[in-house]
C-alpha cells in the first residue's frame, strides 16, 4: 500500500522540499493550493497522514484540523515555528498527534511521519496483516481499519473476515464458514452466520468499507 500525506503548508519553498523528501521515502503526497477549500482537498487526496502548518492563509492550521476531525481520524502532525507550550497543547486539543518544530531536520520529520504511519496501519509485531484495497485485517489485534478508521471485532467477526480475505477473490461457501465458526465448539446454524455477517457489515461501513462483503446467491459470500 502506497501512503498518501496531504501537506498544509502555505510556504511553497518548505512544503515542496517536504514533499520532495518524503517521495523519495516512497510516499505520495500532495500539497494543498486552496487554503480557503483544505476540507475539500482532503476528502479528494483521501490521504493516510497530514502535516498541518498553524500560521496559513484565511484560518489557522487548529481551524482546519478540527474541521478534518469531523470527517476522519486520520493522524494530524503539526508542523510550526511557533512551537511554545501553549501552541503545542492547543494543537493536541485540537485532534493533533504530533508537533514538529521548525526548523527541523528532514531526517526527524521523516522518521516521525513513517513511525505515526506504522503506528497507525501497520500494527506492527501485532500478528498477519491482510488486505483488500484500503481495507487491513490484523489478525492479531482483531481490528480491521480503512482510511485511518480502525474497530475491533468479536471473535466470530474476525474469523469470518479472515477466511474471506484469506480467500479473496473467490466464494465462500455457508458451509466453509460455519466449518470455521465450529472449530471453537460453539452451534453455529444458518441463521447464527447471517447475524455474525449482518454485525460484520455495519462494523465496515462504520470505518467506511462498506459494500466490501457481497453476497452470491445460493454459493455465499466475497471479497472481490
Amino acid at each position: 500500500m502506497e501512503y498518501r500525506v496531504l501537506i498544509v503548508e502555505d510556504d511553497r519553498v518548505i512544503a515542496d522540499v517536504i514533499a520532495g523528501q518524503l517521495s523519495r521515502w516512497g510516499l505520495s503526497t500532495k500539497i494543498v493550493e486552496d487554503f480557503q477549500r483544505v476540507t475539500a482537498q482532503f476528502a479528494r487526496f483521501d490521504p493516510q497522514l497530514v502535516l498541518m502548518d498553524i500560521t496559513l492563509p484565511f484560518y489557522s492550521g487548529f481551524y482546519w484540523c478540527a474541521e478534518i476531525r469531523k470527517l476522519s481520524k486520520v493522524p494530524v502532525i503539526f508542523i510550526s515555528s511557533a512551537a511554545d507550550n501553549m501552541n503545542i497543547v492547543t494543537a493536541i486539543n485540537m485532534g493533533g498527534d504530533d508537533f514538529i518544530a521548525k526548523p527541523f531536520d528532514l531526517a526527524v520529520l521523516t522518521a516521525k511521519v513513517q513511525a505515526m504511519l506504522r503506528r497507525s496501519y501497520d500494527f506492527v509485531g501485532s500478528g498477519k496483516l491482510l488486505t483488500a484495497g484500503d481495507v487491513m485485517l490484523d489478525i492479531g489485534s482483531g481490528k480491521v481499519s480503512c482510511r485511518g478508521e480502525q474497530t475491533e471485532l468479536s471473535r466470530n467477526e474476525l474469523k469470518i473476515m479472515q477466511m474471506l480475505m484469506e480467500n479473496r477473490g473467490s466464494v465462500v461457501s455457508r458451509d466453509q464458514l460455519m466449518n470455521r465458526l465450529w472449530e471453537s465448539d460453539e452451534f453455529v446454524d444458518e441463521n447464527t452466520l447471517a447475524v455474525n455477517i449482518a454485525r460484520l457489515r455495519k462494523k465496515l461501513a462504520g470505518v467506511g468499507a462498506e459494500g466490501l462483503i457481497h453476497t452470491r446467491k445460493g454459493l455465499g459470500y466475497a471479497i472481490e
